[in-house]
């Protein structure tokens, strides 16, 4: 696949994500990507790893901080108090990036599809995005770190991952 002029690049091994044009990096940021290390598989936790697309900027007029379930928002902010009443909750924070792949048989269709994997770049507590692995499959970012991201990306830019 051709690389495009500008693009997103996101290192597992480095657990940084830098937005690239015309080959240089424009910015980078810290972010955590899956526990379980990179894999494409339904099921398996991992970060999808090729040549994806932002098919869809969710969040835009939400506040910072709001608590996404299932791409929505539910009306809530993320606080220390609202995360003990429910410490087992996997934080999507703020904005999301839905990412869908584009490799066939890779990172797209059946088993192996990012998108109904439900595979994002998305906000997450501060304490989320350590520099270590440690999401379910995501891509997470601080929160002042995905809102610069959010407003310098358009739905159908190229994202690649690599381990």
């Amino acid at each position: 696949m051709e690389t495009p002029q500008l693009y997103l690049h996101v290192s597992i091994p480095e657990q940084k994500l830098s937005l690239i044009e015309h080959g240089g990096i424009v910015k980078s940021f810290p972010v955590s990507t899956a526990k379980n290390g990179p894999g494409e598989q339904m099921g398996s936790g991992c970060t999808p790893r090729g040549w994806h697309v932002i098919r869809a900027k969710i969040g835009a007029n939400a506040p910072d901080n709001a608590v996404f379930i299932g791409r929505r928002h539910t009306g809530e902010s993320y606080s220390a108090d609202l995360a003990a009443r429910f410490p087992e909750r996997d934080w999507i924070l703020t904005r999301i990036l839905w990412l869908g792949g584009l490799e066939p048989g890779f990172n797209r269709y059946h088993e192996v599809d990012t998108a109904w994997r439900y595979i994002y770049i998305h906000g997450s507590p501060d304490h989320g995005v350590t520099g270590q692995p440690q999401s379910q499959g995501c891509i997470r970012m601080k929160t002042p770190d995905l809102l610069e991201l959010f407003d310098l990306v358009k739905v159908g830019m190229r994202v690649k991952i690599v381990a």
